[in-house]
């Protein structure tokens, strides 16, 4: 089994939205083989929580200005350090730069299928370490800009 097209199509509509704003290292995983709750996940970080909340926040906006989605659940909010959106179909995950590092969901799903995505979302892939490396030799995870 494949993720249907509506999936495909919240995906790309959430991508975009993600990378809009600025989000790191957006990919998406086709888990409709492995799990029977969802399709797919889009997986995205920002490197402070004020920037996670704005990600998710343009990501919902768009879902339902463009496509009618709502989330059935959101979660996370009030820390803002890892959000999830669950709309059936598809999970989005933002997270704090820090909890993407530590939790490596990526490792968990590298066995199913990565989704093609626009290629303002592909062209996020390593603005995370990127990031780091700008801010200094503390990595600047520390949820600051400077």
């Amino acid at each position: 089994m494949t993720a249907t097209d509506r999936s495909i199509e919240l995906i790309n509509a959430a991508a975009q939205a993600a990378a809009d704003k600025l989000a790191h290292d957006i990919i998406a995983y086709d888990v409709s083989d492995v799990l029977s709750i969802t399709d797919a996940f889009l997986l995205a970080s920002a490197p402070n929580d004020r920037q996670v909340k704005s990600i998710v926040d343009e990501i919902e906006e768009r879902l339902n200005k463009e496509l009618g989605a709502k989330p059935v659940r959101r979660e996370g909010d009030r820390e803002a350090r890892w959000v999830l959106l669950d709309y059936v179909d598809i999970v989005v995950h933002v997270q704090h730069s820090e909890e993407r590092v530590f939790y490596a969901l990526e490792r968990l799903w590298k066995d199913c299928p990565q989704l093609e995505l626009p290629a303002d979302a592909e062209a996020t892939r390593g603005k995370a370490e990127e990031y780091a490396r700008a801010q200094g030799p503390d990595g600047g995870l520390d949820g600051e800009l400077r």
